[in-house]
């Protein structure tokens, strides 16, 4: 019988293992949370306590279960055109300036995949020849559940939320199996890259980029965790780049003085 109740004392010790690999800040408010997201892991794993578990998943043979647990903890609430305001500013502000020259977009804790292929939608819509320009999206999230849906591209919510001519253009009507869903078609798709990416550890790249999505994922983050995210971002953009942030977000207090703002949740890198 695996163990039902997360004591104080050990949700500490998840917490303080959680901030340390991801930065999210748990709050004691989120205890029961933890402990019914944790409970399931407890009982796939065949592991009777919280304590037990904690020893399995930072050992040597708990690795692979370490990247579930993380996988179990983050939050990965996305929908396809979220926040609005953001993809119109993109296609009328940003895009036309790159009608002619190559294109480089991250999107981080990109989740299912919506954000992105909204962004590759838009691109598609709005730059000429697009299918033999230099256009990239990487798409990262830390966790490898979320990307493998991702990479799929397999959507049972499109209609409604995507406008119909897109809807046309960007995806297909599942047969059989994916009756009832929609396809994202592969030229769409080949305009991102998915991998996995930690924000918290040291950026696999050394291309900058001219644009930066990192929306609903500071709000995790306690002030200093925030700000050192910040000045890596701003250091990952190209001169006269812009970086997105989630409507719920700010950067008060910690915008650095190479950020300039353009609009509620978006700046560009001077």
């Amino acid at each position: 019988m695996w163990q039902a109740h997360l004591e104080e004392s050990e949700f500490n010790h998840f917490a303080s293992l959680i901030y340390q690999l991801t930065g999210i800040n748990l709050g004691t408010a989120k205890r029961q949370l933890l402990a019914t997201r944790l409970g399931k892991r407890l009982r796939i794993c065949n592991i009777e306590s919280f304590s037990s578990y904690r020893k399995f998943i930072t050992s040597e043979e708990g690795r692979e279960e370490l990247q579930h647990m993380i996988d179990a903890v983050s939050t990965n609430k996305t929908s396809f055109f979220r926040e609005p305001a953001h993809f119109q500013f993109l296609q009328k502000n940003i895009l036309p300036n790159f009608a002619n020259r190559p294109f480089r977009l991250w999107c981080n804790a990109c989740s299912t995949g919506e954000e992105p292929y909204t962004i590759a939608m838009i691109l598609a819509e709005t730059i000429p020849n697009w299918k033999n320009r230099d256009i990239k999206i990487l798409a990262t999230d830390i966790s490898t559940r979320v990307l493998a849906s991702a990479r799929q591209g397999i959507y049972s919510h499109c209609e409604g939320s995507i406008p119909p001519a897109l809807l046309r253009t960007a995806f297909l009507k599942g047969h059989d199996r994916w009756q009832g869903h929609f396809l994202v078609r592969d030229e769409i798709k080949n305009l991102i890259r998915f991998r996995y990416l930690n924000l918290m550890e040291q950026f696999p790249f050394t291309g900058r980029f001219d644009v930066i999505f990192c929306r609903n994922v500071m709000i995790y983050f306690d002030k200093t965790t925030q700000a050192n995210l910040v000045e890596r971002l701003v250091g990952c953009l190209n001169p006269g780049g812009h970086l997105f942030i989630g409507h719920s977000e700010s950067l008060a207090g910690i915008a650095r003085s190479s950020l300039q703002y353009v609009m509620p949740s978006v700046y560009r890198c001077l």
